[in-house]
């Protein structure tokens, strides 16, 4: 069989810094139920992707998708923006 699978992850979440050069910081929530109190919380975390056109700004709704490490801290890239901050 000759059919290749897609193993990378796309991932969508919110541009919090576009400080850097060619770079942007996005925000990745997701909502996880305490295992014996069944309280839901949320829980984030932060991904450096990389912008190519440094078109992400702070509040940009964002897919972004795993790559090869681009630097030490960055292995995703931005691949669309999905909705822009007013």
């Amino acid at each position: 069989m000759s059919q290749e699978r897609n193993t990378r992850r796309t991932l969508q979440g919110v541009a919090v810094s576009d400080k850097m050069d060619k770079t942007a910081v996005i925000r990745i929530e997701r909502l996880t139920r305490h295992p014996l109190y069944g309280k839901v919380t949320k829980r984030a975390r932060t991904f450096k992707a990389h912008d190519e056109k440094n078109e992400c700004r702070v509040g940009d709704l964002v897919t972004i998708v795993e790559c090869r490490p681009i630097s030490k801290g960055k292995s995703w890239r931005v691949v669309e923006i999905v909705a822009r901050e007013k």
